[in-house]
């Protein structure tokens, strides 16, 4: 929106802006925010930022030396569209407060020492990523639980248990699992999806397009073009934060969880991703399988080979697992295909010319810190391509048709994805010397991670289920 300081004055003088609002992204994945006075905002702010207490923000510094810094980013200034009073929005990386450097834990400055060690290789100078947004709309969701009780309960207009409600009832609720591009009236959500899309467009984020998804009680998807890097991730955390609050401005919700409903589609995020040269593709070959460079394919299986480790960052919930089983056309396998969409990497047919040949990481979520995952999928990508891993030579693909109809022999062969949380971070407690190249994660960090999301795994583990009851009571 802005290219100088001088440019940003003006517009808030000119514009009348009254407030700004800075924020930034702790480092399990959630925003927070601090909003100052527009007269505030001059060159001074910039050159040693906003104070805070990083000792309250989950993943950050203990309360001995909690003392930080925001630094906002000119570059992602954007008119805040849900406020009543004129706000101008900034991201912000975190740093020391004494030194103004960034702070190691900060997930914005992680993606940006992950782009500048993809220059530092020779390999690439830039990096592409186009993520998928499928999430559910519902119009009342409550949950609550103590100690002798666990219950939640969610609805949807276009729930098909609706279809029997006697008063006010215009019918055409969608069927479980048939909601895949419904058109209206049985797609309900056309206008709240589209006025979503919209005020993305608006924010600059370029929309490939938007539908509705498959599980019928009100899932849809938003897909966006390609970007850089660090435009896209920072891309994921205004589009989450945009989808809610229009949804919310309706008097509706919206989860990305991956599986909010037992036994109907869940929400992935996947990962379209590709490579730069001096302003030139390096993934395509005409002559090889699915178009791919060498290149890509050592990238591929970079991917593949630290698959299980990278998806406690991609896929870092409890409920992320519920997601990931047969039958729902979620990637349990990690290998590559051509338009196979059983794979947990997929090459899409129709991206066929030298700038668009991509592949999509499909198992990812958006419980994901987006700036982490993208910067360990990436740095996963390059050391497959510095060691040259070949996916023929693990048994990660190319593999064409479905294979959930393979024989045991060929299955068996296969890396599976982990079948919890648990398992996955044991694999990144294995294997994650790929993610401490170019001092991009620390030892320290991953530690942190993996100590925390651990708790969330017990406390899930820990706690009796409502479906426990119905097996075993009586027992």
């Amino acid at each position: 929106m802005f290219s100088n300081h001088e440019d940003l004055y003006r517009f808030i003088k000119e514009k009348r802006i009254e407030t700004v609002d800075l924020k930034f992204v702790d480092l399990f994945g959630r925003w927070h925010h601090i909003t100052i006075p527009a007269k505030r905002l001059n060159q001074e702010l910039f050159n040693i930022g906003v104070a805070f207490d990083g000792s309250s923000v989950p993943g950050f510094k203990t309360v001995g030396s909690g003392d930080m810094v925001l630094m906002p980013d000119i570059i992602t200034a954007m008119i805040e569209p849900f406020w009543e009073s004129k706000t101008l929005s900034f991201i912000c990386n975190v740093c020391e407060a004494d030194t103004r450097k960034w702070f190691y834990r900060c997930p914005r400055s992680i993606i940006q020492k992950t782009e500048e060690y993809l220059i530092q290789t020779g390999i690439a100078d830039e990096s592409h990523w186009g993520p998928e947004f499928e999430f559910y709309i519902f119009n009342n969701v409550n949950y609550d639980n103590g100690v002798n009780y666990s219950h939640y309960y969610i609805d949807s207009d276009e729930g098909e248990w609706n279809s029997a409600i006697p008063e006010n009832n215009l019918a055409y609720q969608l069927p479980l699992q048939g909601g895949y591009h419904a058109i209206p009236p049985n797609d309900k959500l056309y206008d709240i999806r589209n006025e979503m899309s919209q005020l993305i467009e608006k924010a600059g984020i370029p929309i490939r397009y938007h539908h509705h998804e498959v599980g019928g009680p009100g899932q849809v998807e938003i897909e966006t073009m390609m970007g850089p890097l660090l435009k896209m991730a920072d891309a994921v955390m205004l589009i989450k934060y945009i989808i809610r609050m229009v949804a919310y401005r309706h008097n509706k919700t919206i989860t990305f969880m991956p599986k909010p409903l037992y036994n109907i589609a869940g929400n992935g995020m996947h990962f379209h991703q590709n490579l730069f040269k001096d302003g030139e593709p390096i993934f395509y070959d005409e002559n090889n399988y699915a178009g791919l460079s060498k290149t890509a394919e050592y990238y591929i299986g970079g991917v593949l080979k630290h698959g299980r480790a990278l998806l406690a960052l991609t896929n870092p919930s409890t409920n992320s697992y519920k997601r990931l089983i047969p039958g729902f056309e979620a990637p349990v396998n990690l290998f590559y295909s051509l338009g196979n969409r059983s794979a947990a990497i997929r090459v899409p047919k129709y991206a066929n010319t030298p700038e668009t040949k991509r592949f999509e990481f499909r198992p990812p979520d958006a419980t994901c810190n987006p700036y982490l995952a993208m910067s360990a999928m990436l740095l996963a990508g390059i050391d497959g391509i510095k060691n040259k891993i070949e996916p023929r030579e693990h048994n990660m693909g190319p593999f064409d048709g479905n294979l959930f109809d393979a024989p045991k022999k060929l299955l068996n062969k296969i890396v599976p994805v982990p079948a919890s949380l648990k398992e996955a971070l044991e694999a990144l407690e294995k294997d994650h010397k790929f993610l401490l190249e170019g001092d991009v994660f620390t030892k320290d960090m991953i530690k942190i991670w993996i100590e925390e999301k651990m708790k969330e795994y017990n406390e899930m583990q820990n706690r009796p289920h409502p479906y426990e009851l119905k097996l075993y009571y009586d027992m």
